[in-house]
């Protein structure tokens, strides 16, 4: 049998086409029984597997896989940038409190050398600060007076007005190295100053100091009264260059020499 078509220009259909109509056609021929009795085993089997792959669901498109994956992945870059952008900025705030707490320790640090300073300075002041025996008294004889009173023949200190009982201290800084009884001056007390000279109380009433303490300016070293050879209470006060009877000096320039005013 022969077959006419239409004249005019066609395009032949494409292979994908052919492979449809064909497998059309197959399917209508199996369902009509024509391929199980006329065609070959084989054009029965790829009718089949052509009809088995148009029927299978369509494999998802790779493009759409594919953007889900960088999504993905620009989301986990998006997480790691905000969780480092956050560790950072802890990391800075930390910084900032230690930057503070040091500086902090640093100002407290100098406040206290700066008060040690300050008291080191005020104990210096203190230590090397002098001032009378008797506060508020005055000289009633004074140095070099002669009379017999005296076994030398003069007056080898200064006598401070004081009633009885009237408190006597250190005018400076040093070490007891006589308390107690001292013959013509009764109870005295001899210290060694921290500059090297000696200073003397006599006719004390009663002593408060022990041999090798150490005294500050103020300190009590005993009261006032009229032990020894003494005409009534008041304190016999002597500046020496040693501990031996016949070094003194003027008690008046000596204190005077150290700030008081006598």
């Amino acid at each position: 049998m022969a077959f006419t078509r239409a004249t005019g220009k066609h395009r032949a259909p494409g292979r994908m086409t052919r492979r449809s109509a064909n497998i059309a056609g197959v399917a209508t021929l199996t369902a009509a029984g024509v391929i199980g009795t006329l065609a070959s085993p084989a054009l029965a089997a790829e009718a089949g597997a052509a009809l088995a792959q148009e029927a299978a669901p369509a494999a998802p498109d790779r493009a759409i896989v594919i953007d889900d994956s960088l999504a993905a992945k620009i989301d986990a870059q998006a997480d790691a940038q905000r969780l480092a952008a956050r560790k950072a900025a802890k990391a800075k705030a930390e910084a900032k409190a230690a930057a503070r707490a040091k500086a902090e320790a640093k100002r407290k640090a100098q406040a206290r050398e700066a008060e040690e300073r300050a008291a080191r300075a005020a104990e210096r002041e203190r230590l090397n600060a002098y001032r009378l025996p008797v506060a508020g008294s005055s000289v009633t004889t004074g140095y070099r007076t002669g009379g017999a009173l005296w076994s030398s023949g003069s007056h080898s200190g200064v006598d401070f007005r004081a009633t009885s009982g009237t408190s006597v201290v250190a005018v400076g800084a040093g070490t007891v190295v006589e308390a107690g009884w001292g013959g013509a001056y009764g109870n005295n007390v001899v210290i060694r100053m921290n500059d090297g000279t000696y200073t003397q109380y006599g006719h004390l009433s009663s002593v408060a100091v022990n041999v090798g303490q150490s005294v500050s300016p103020g300190t009590s070293v005993g009261l006032s009264g009229s032990t020894g050879n003494s005409t009534g209470p008041h304190l016999h006060f002597e500046a020496r260059t040693s501990e031996e009877y016949g070094t003194d000096i003027d008690p008046v320039a000596y204190l005077r020499s150290h700030g008081v005013g006598v």
